[in-house]
Formats: structure tokens, sequence, C-alpha cells
């Protein structure tokens, strides 16, 4: 199947058996596609929590808007970005490319000094705007591996942020909450959704050419 017809094929899932999990080599590979997903400058400006523990589940519930798929779902990927940008931060990701690629340390200074310029005399919250935009880069490409793995996943920005923060305690590890994917396996007898016709913008519409 080619990738249209597997995004054609999934759905925003809305009831998961909670009997049915996922293995781990493919929460695994879900995880891996957000990894290798593009960010700007290549900072990777994300992290991503993978729960299965049903009492945190459960938890979690409560703050978003009681949707029973958080507690329901076989694992519970959270996408959390930086809160902010640092030169610690920044200088990090590229000594780890430089080692890595076996080149001396501050090859790239002239441009980590450019980006540091941009982002760090800027406020926090911008910062985290920018941030947030990142991680979903890398949320679009997990979802659509687990499309392609025939994983279901619902993606999720109705939850109150500031609470899930403060219970996965976020904010001492310098990131923030920007997305929830509830992965699993559709329970078709009580999901209103899932024999319904996917509805899109038609591409006359939604493409605008300018030739």
């Amino acid at each position: 199947m080619s990738l249209i017809e597997h995004l054609n094929w999934r759905y925003a899932t809305k009831s998961y058996d909670p009997t049915k999990k996922v293995s781990e080599e493919n929460v695994t590979k879900i995880v891996e596609a957000a990894r290798l997903a593009p960010t700007s400058s290549g900072l990777q400006q994300f992290r991503i929590l993978v729960i299965t523990n049903q009492e945190l589940k459960e938890k979690i519930v409560p703050l978003a808007w009681g949707q029973e798929i958080v507690a329901d779902c076989s694992h519970l990927l959270v996408f959390a970005a930086w809160d902010n940008y640092t030169e610690e931060r920044i200088d990090t990701v590229y000594d780890r490319t430089t080692d890595e690629r076996g080149l001396p340390r501050g090859r790239f200074s002239s441009y980590t000094d450019k980006i540091k310029g941009m982002y760090l005399p800027q406020e926090a919250h911008t910062n985290f705007i920018h941030t947030a935009r990142q991680s979903y880069i890398g949320f679009g490409l997990a979802i659509a591996q687990a499309a392609e793995l025939k994983v279901d996943a619902t993606p999720m920005e109705g939850f109150d942020n500031d609470a899930l923060d403060a219970l996965l305690d976020l904010r001492s590890h310098g990131l923030r909450s920007v997305t929830m994917l509830p992965l699993g396996y559709r329970k078709e007898d009580t999901d209103w959704l899932v024999n319904m016709k996917k509805v899109r913008i038609p591409s006359t519409e939604f493409v605008i050419e300018l030739k």
C-alpha cells in the first residue's frame, strides 16, 4: 500500500479496545519516525514521553476533558517541546553533531552564533511557540508511521497543558506539553466514527496553483 492509501485508512479513533496492545516493536517504529523528523536548524526541540502505566493514564483522563481513550489506549505518547532556547541547548546539539561526524567542536560556530542571536533575545513564550511548531513535524510523521503499521492513533490537543505539565513534572526538565497521541486498536462496536466516510476539502479547492 502507498502512503496515500494508509492515510485514507486512518481516522481519529474514538474508542480503543483496552485488551489489545501495540507491540513494542511497532511503538519503537512510531517514535523513531518522529525522532527522524526534520526540525529547524536540526535542533530536535522536542521530546516524547511514552506512557503505559495504567494509573497514570487514568490520572490524565480528567485533564483531557474526560476523554476515556487516554485510559483505554495501549500507549499514550506525549509530545513536549523545549520551553525556551538556551545557549547550552544549542551548543549541546552541535557538539554532538561535530563529535559524531569527526569534526572539531566549534566547526559551526558562525551558524550557532547567528541562531543564538535570533532566539536568545526573544521572550521564552515566543521561543516556545517556535519549538512547539517543530514538534508538530514529528507528530505528523508518527501519525503516518502508525497508519502504515495499521496502528490506530488519535491526535489530541484537547487537554489542560499546564495541569499535564505539573502531573508529569515537565517544567523541571525544561519542557512543556504540546500534543498527545494515544495508540492502540479500534473498538468497532463502540466507535461511532469507524464506518463514517472520510471527508476532506477537494483538491481543486485545497490546492492553489500560481503559474
